[in-house]
């Protein structure tokens, strides 16, 4: 309602029309912007059950919203990095204890659960660091979505894959807050998911390298379908409301 009152947020959203509010829901979206979440909250709202973010735990310091965040059972997530647990080894399975315990109070109830599968905001720096092969997104990170897969696939019911472009350039938060008029096409690829989609992802060599085909196939579309629907806005076609 505030965001309504302060700008003009024009919306052009494609392939939303088969949702439905009663079923289980994994939601993988590219991830530019703080902004990214404020449009799935809006665009996905009365049409798929409440969304939940996988956070990381720093995150529920964050003035109010850290609060919020708690109130609404969002699941702080402790990450730890190669380096911390060669000198830790004890907490080796730790995190992923944590997301199980999660995946478990996520069962009772229908629940859409979303992961930005790059694992951070896309830079051109954080690009040319990575060496990603993609020209609008990082490199996915696919353990995540195949625990998550592996703990619930047998509630979660299907995919919903999330394109987010920005055709005038991502923003800020602040930024998106200040300015009069934003355009945002949003692009949703509904799918049921594939048995061979769950397995042991951390202990078989064969099941991740597949995976990650899999993954990074799906990447692929997406990095072509963002460059599709810049075109697209460049040349003035496209309808936002």
């Amino acid at each position: 309602l505030l965001i309504d009152l302060l700008k003009k947020v024009e919306y052009n959203v494609q392939g939303i029309e088969d949702l439905e509010i009663d079923q289980w829901y994994l939601v993988m979206a590219n991830h530019q912007s703080w902004v990214d979440i404020i449009v799935l909250q809006k665009i996905f709202h009365n049409r798929i059950p409440f969304v939940k973010y996988f956070l990381k735990r720093e995150l529920i310091w964050v003035p109010i919203l850290g609060l919020a965040w708690w109130a609404m059972d969002y699941p702080f997530m402790k990450r730890y990095s190669a380096e911390f647990i060669k000198k830790n080894p004890h907490l080796k399975g730790k995190d992923l204890e944590m997301t199980r315990r999660y995946c478990e109070k996520f069962k009772d109830k229908p629940t859409s659960i979303i992961n930005f599968v790059e694992g951070t905001r896309f830079t051109s720096k954080k690009k040319e660091i990575q060496k990603s092969p993609y020209r609008y997104l990082l490199k996915p990170k696919s353990g995540g979505i195949s625990f998550v897969l592996s703990a619930m696939g047998e509630y979660i019911n299907k995919i919903i894959d999330v394109t987010i472009v920005y055709p005038d350039g991502a923003e800020s938060l602040w930024r998106f807050l200040c300015s009069s008029r934003t355009r945002i096409h949003v692009h949703i690829n509904v799918f049921p998911i594939d048995p061979g989609l769950i397995g042991d992802y951390f202990n078989d060599e064969t099941f991740r390298d597949n995976f990650q085909n899999w993954m990074n196939s799906l990447w692929s579309k997406k990095d072509m379908r963002i460059e599709e629907i810049l075109l697209q806005s460049e040349h003035g076609n496209g309808s936002y409301a």
